[in-house]
């Protein structure tokens, strides 16, 4: 009978694990307050207020019935370090009381403002909207260094049986460790050996701590703590007993589960970007769980319990490799026991590249949070509950690659999946989370850059409709101004109804003169406006249950925008080669102004540019029409742009790490910036720009980490106005110093702003002309064979031809003045077991007229032709002469290969 009740619990388990995802679009997020000044934590009161703290000091609170926020206290902290440089320390955790609806309570922590280092507990009671300052009571002192950073922790937690938990970082600096274990023992580092916090058993710091807050104000220590009463009924007096787990580095964020009194925690981890024989294992950050008390291992072991060695700052010697079973604290910064508890291993681990355990949570810098685990059962009767699907999911969350997941564990507690909780959710760097009594998920954003308010900050409320749901609203219209009469197409394709109810639309159409609107109720109606004026039009779509939503535009008659074209009037019209002349024309004309052609307008007027720009990004222009950075290096903004950089840097003013243009200053005349930056992007690093050490991006590949220095040094140079050029002309194709002829575009813009008529306002027309760099990457093609592999590497997308009578296709490609291809393929054995082949170039189809071919292409046992960084040597296949624009069919051969054919990379077009 067990067995049988065993077996059909975990069939029961599997079922619910395996249930169906829910749709995205039942999830709402809906902003409460924003701009804020460095969040930090949140707790939800059992009326749905929502009181959050800010570094500073700042206590708020978010009625959901006034909707607004107020700063309700303001508590004095210190949140600089002695050397008067900013500290991680401030306002920097809150909780209510578990019996709040009696008593009122709330628990802070935080670092007073003052001469003593320390950070405090401290109990508060909340009368109404006001916090009582004067009820203040100190629970718990633990005292800190505020010479050197860093990390503080401070969040703070509670289980079922009233005990709290109290995260703290471990108070080191790692400046002195590249990135490894921070166990500096030389006289007078303490603040660099964590050895004096993390694993020290008789001391606060790097732990989190577990205790029985009592109504007086004091507290007990509950059964169960990492280090219990010895025979005689007392403590150790090398230990603490607040401790419930040590070794941990900065758990900046910890959720218990209500249910079975786990613990779970993210651990900030260290810098270190790659393994070291001698000093030990690449950086990691941990998402923490602790069925029980334990020690997890820092600064002696990282993630799943991999072993830094015993390295002597002294000597720059390393002694053994640290055991886990049998952990020895022999620091002379050491307070507390020297033989530790073993190490446990993290519940997750995960590096700055992708983990091969985990690989879905990617890669980029790390800052690990653990939120709550969910309980369908604990929001019975909440408003908005979310689905069953998220019942006893643990939902960890990513402060700097801006994510979140919904982690599945066993009946037991162990790891079994975890998966992205609303992938299109945007994140502002999410720093806490919590659910409310009404079943949503609040969601603190801390924003972009450290230690400042950040205008995309923000609290938000992730609110579930397991219900019937709004129309998602879609409007359009052909044209937006024009003369009168003025006709135009409305459209409301893209509207949908995700409950597939019967919809009813209603445009109205409203004058700026106060005239009756005007009312049409199909999904798609024309109109004619008769009557010059600016136009309100709102379409309304209403679902049969009587849920509406709707959306809004603005249509201008009594102006037509004029008619820009733009042609090249000869040559190529799909690549531009450099060097080579580009001939071109525009034509406006416009119905109120006249023509170009005819001079009644002036040809100054007609904004006429022609530019080499990296491919990756538009043209960035500010209101003077001044390029943003020289485009040769655009393609580095994307890259930084894409990346973690802005979690620490800005363009034009500091962060937790410089800003950009000081870097371009400092760096303008080194002429091997580039080299070394480009270095430290990769490695990390430390010690010059101040104590916080830049986190290492082993993903990122020396070319884009190249692109991304030469972007940063670029805004050391003076801002320059592109060229106008004359309506009819010529332009050399230049590619700037620093450009890659084989990644960019060319591109031309023409545009023109008319002079208004009949009152209204003035239109904008702008056309553009796009010219391909004439290297064209495989992985790029515009369609392929199902067959064939598709993989990144670095920046760049790559096929793996797996087939014979396989191919890739280029659609659209002009031919005009070409004479031959040169194409880079690689058959490397030893990565591929490669076979070789031929590559065919077809018109129009598989079968089509054959254009020219490549010789046979070996295999090779060259190791650097499988990497984009030294492609082999090209194949040159002539072509004849051809005009006009066609779909190239590159068609792979090989009929005897019993595997992989090759890698094409490339193929470059040759003009004559």
């Amino acid at each position: 009978m067990n067995k049988t009740i065993t077996l059909f619990s975990i069939l029961l388990w599997a079922t619910f694990a395996h249930a169906q995802v829910p749709e995205e679009n039942r999830f709402r997020k809906v902003v409460l307050t924003e701009n804020l000044n460095e969040p930090l934590e949140l707790t939800v009161l059992p009326d749905e207020r929502v009181l959050f703290i800010e570094r500073h000091g700042a206590v708020k609170l978010y009625s959901p019935v006034s909707k607004k926020t107020t700063v309700i206290a303001t508590i004095p902290v210190s949140t600089k370090y002695s050397d008067d440089s900013e500290a991680e320390d401030g306002l920097l955790g809150v909780n209510i009381d578990p019996g709040f609806a009696k008593n009122h309570w709330i628990y802070f922590y935080y670092s007073p403002a003052g001469s003593t280092p320390e950070n405090i507990l401290a109990r508060y009671e909340l009368k109404g909207n006001v916090l009582d300052l004067a009820s203040k009571k100190v629970v718990l002192r633990i005292p800190v260094q505020r010479d050197n950073c860093c990390h503080t922790g401070g969040s703070i937690d509670w289980d079922a049986q009233g005990n709290l938990y109290l995260s703290t970082g471990d108070n080191t600096s790692p400046r002195a460790s590249d990135g490894y274990a921070p166990i500096d023992e030389r006289p007078g580092r303490s603040p660099f050996d964590a050895q004096k916090s993390s694993s020290n058993t008789a001391d606060l710091r790097g732990k989190i701590i577990r205790i029985r807050p009592e109504a007086d104000g004091s507290y007990t220590i509950p059964e169960g703590n990492l280090f219990p009463k010895n025979a005689t009924g007392s403590y150790d007096s090398k230990t603490r007993p607040e401790i419930y787990t040590m070794g941990h580095r900065n758990p900046y964020r910890i959720s218990v589960d209500k249910k079975n009194g786990y613990l779970y925690w993210g651990d900030v981890g260290p810098d270190a970007g790659k393994d070291s024989t001698g000093l030990g294992p690449a950086a990691e950050d941990e998402f923490g769980q602790a069925r029980k008390a334990g020690n997890y291992g820092w600064p002696y072991f990282v993630g799943d319990n991999k072993a830094y060695w015993d390295f002597n700052f002294e000597t720059k010697h390393s002694g053994e490799k640290f055991n886990p079973e049998k952990p020895i604290n022999n620091s002379p910064n050491n307070t507390g026991l020297t033989d530790l508890p073993p190490a446990q291993k993290a519940l997750i681990w995960y590096t700055a590249a992708e983990t091969k355990r985990f690989p879905l949570l990617g890669s980029g810098g790390r800052s690990a949070m653990a939120g709550p685990v969910y309980y369908a059962e604990h929001f019975k009767d909440a408003k908005r509950a979310f689905p069953a699907y998220y019942d006893k999911k643990l939902f960890v969350y990513e402060w700097m690659r801006d994510w979140i997941m919904a982690v599945t564990l066993s009946p037991k507690g162990d790891y079994v999946k975890m998966e992205r909780f609303l992938p299109n959710l945007k994140l502002e760097h999410p720093i806490d989370m919590a659910f409310g009594p009404n079943g949503d998920l609040y969601i603190l954003e801390y924003g972009q850059g450290w230690f400042m308010g950040n205008p995309e900050s923000k609290l938000v409320r992730i609110e579930y409709n397991g219900g019937n749901r709004k129309p998602a609203v879609m409007a359009s219209v052909d044209k937006k101004a024009g003369a009168v009469p003025f006709k135009v197409q409305f459209s409301s394709a893209g509207t949908e109804d995700f409950d597939k109810d019967t919809l009813q639309y209603q445009w109205k159409i409203t004058a700026a003169d106060g005239a009756a609107p005007v009312v049409l109720n199909e999904p798609n109606p024309a109109f004619t406006f008769k009557k010059k004026g600016i136009y309100k039009v709102l379409l309304t779509v209403t679902d049969s249950k009587g849920l509406k939503d709707a959306q809004t535009l603005t249509v201008q008659a009594g102006n037509e925008p004029p008619q820009v074209s733009l042609e090249l009037t000869g040559g190529n019209k799909t690549f531009f080669f450099p060097d080579k002349p580009l001939r071109y024309k525009v034509n406006v004309t416009d119905k109120e102004d006249g023509s170009l052609e005819k001079n009644t307008i002036m040809a100054s007027k007609v904004m006429i540019t022609a530019a080499y720009q990296d491919a990756e990004d538009k043209l960035a222009a500010n209101a003077g029409g001044h390029q943003e950075a020289p485009v040769t290096f655009m393609a580095g903004k994307t890259l930084i742009e894409k990346s973690d950089c802005k979690a620490c840097h800005f363009t034009d003013k500091k962060s937790i790490g410089p800003a950009f243009i000081d870097v371009a200053t400092k760096y303008k005349a080194d002429g091997n910036a580039v080299a070394s930056l480009s270095d430290k992007i990769i490695k990390g690093g430390a010690g010059v720009w101040g104590e916080t050490a830049m986190s290492a991006h082993p993903s990122i590949g020396l070319p884009e980490a190249g692109q991304m220095v030469k972007y940063i040094l670029s805004l050391a140079t003076q801002k320059q106005a592109p060229q106008m050029l004359q309506p009819a002309g010529e332009v050399i194709a230049k590619i700037p110093d620093g450009g890659d002829a084989g990644k960019g575009i060319y591109k031309f813009r023409a545009s023109y702003t008319d002079e208004g008529a009949n009152g209204m306002p003035s239109q904008t027309t702008e056309e553009t002309l796009v010219l391909k760099s004439p290297t064209l990457l495989f992985g790029n093609a515009d369609d392929a064979s199902k067959n064939i592999m598709r993989f990144k590497m670095g920046e760049n997308n790559l096929l793996i031809v797996t087939q014979p009578n396989t191919q890739a296709i280029f659609k659209g490609i002009d031919l005009t003045d070409i004479t031959a291809l040169d194409m880079v393929v690689a058959a490397p054995k030893d990565q591929l077991n490669a076979q070789g082949g031929i590559v065919e170039v077809h018109d129009g189809s598989p079968d089509g007229a054959l254009l020219g071919k490549t010789e046979w292409i070996p295999p090779t046992d060259d190791a650097s032709a499988f990497t984009s960084k030294t492609p082999p040597k090209p194949f040159h296949v002539p072509i004849s002469p051809q005009s006009g624009t066609r779909d190239l069919y590159f068609v792979f051969k090989n009929d005897n290969a019993k595997g992989a054919l090759f890698v094409p990379f490339s193929v470059t077009f040759i003009s004559k």
